[in-house]
């Protein structure tokens, strides 16, 4: 007789979870702070603020450098979570409404869910692949307004950044963390290969960087030591260490945050249809935390 066991969360991965999850409900912060402390038009400019001073103070504080094969993979899995991300997240953002770039960024779980098979070789889960999509659809009933419009480009653009990211994480999974080196050199080998990478992209497209007034440092302060530093350590321990899926959905939490904080800083309003995103999203994240119900055939009962 086949009888369905109800997933449990193991209890040592609670921590973890919970550590890693810090990550993206730091980057929701990244809007109300761009928005109200940067100078506008020089996206860019802070995604490389954001990244190489980070790698650079990682480096000189782990005083640990690749080694062998992983130059090359730290610049790889450098450019794919960051350098070639944040400049396509940006083109999303300025020529889509936020809600529906949110909503295309929160499709990431769905494609780690397709490149766990190709490239981890693991099992397709469709548990996994379903809360992935009504993690999507949670997410979009948040941030979606009524006159959200559509443009080719930011849709291109918007997917391409989900695809890369989810890559990245992939990658980083399939790769692992070399003996020896600790969470934050691995987080400092990234960002300054991707801060590297977006140097010249940067000044080819932006021109000279703006002018930096008290709130704009302050701003580019919080998105380099916290957003920047402190998040991607925990993102990346937490990725060698739980499930890549699991980790992937956990990005649903930054355009929730995000939410919140338009709402709560913003005076952006929250209305029903926003509450049941907010809980179907949280449904998801929950779920993708825990292992798919699996079946398991119980010995029949014979009569004597």
């Amino acid at each position: 007789m086949d009888t369905v066991t109800s997933p449990v969360l193991p209890r040592g991965n609670l921590p973890r979870t919970a550590l890693t999850a810090i990550a993206p409900l730091t980057w929701g912060t990244t809007y109300v702070v761009t928005t109200e402390l940067l100078p506008p038009g020089h996206p860019l400019f802070g995604g490389l603020l954001r990244a190489l001073p980070a790698g650079l103070i990682a480096l000189a504080v782990t005083r640990t450098l690749p080694r062998g094969a992983w130059w090359g993979k730290a610049a790889v899995l450098g450019v794919l979570n960051i350098g070639l991300f944040l400049p396509l997240l940006f083109v999303a953002a300025e020529r889509l409404p936020g809600g529906v770039a949110a909503t295309l960024g929160a499709a990431q779980p769905l494609v780690v869910a397709v490149l766990a098979v190709a490239v981890l070789r693991d099992s397709f889960s469709a548990w996994r692949f379903l809360w992935g999509g009504v993690g999507v659809v949670g997410v979009g009933l948040v941030v979606i307004g009524p006159d959200a419009a559509l443009d080719g480009a930011g849709i291109a653009a918007g997917l391409a950044g989900a695809a890369s990211m989810a890559l990245g994480v992939t990658l980083t999974k399939r790769w692992g963390r070399p003996a020896g080196v600790g969470p934050t050199a691995f987080a400092g080998w990234q960002l300054a290969a991707g801060g590297a990478f977006l140097v010249p992209v940067t000044f080819l497209v932006e021109g000279a960087p703006p002018a930096i007034d008290a709130p704009a440092a302050l701003g580019y302060l919080w998105l380099g030591l916290v957003g920047g530093l402190f998040a991607y350590v925990l993102w990346f321990r937490g990725l060698t260490s739980l499930p890549v899926t699991s980790v992937a959905v956990l990005g649903l939490l930054s355009p929730l945050v995000a939410a919140v904080l338009g709402a709560v800083l913003l005076g952006q309003a929250l209305g029903t249809v926003q509450l049941v995103g907010f809980g179907l999203s949280l449904a998801a994240i929950v779920a993708g935390q825990l292992p798919a119900p699996t079946r398991s055939t119980a010995p029949e009962r014979t009569s004597r």
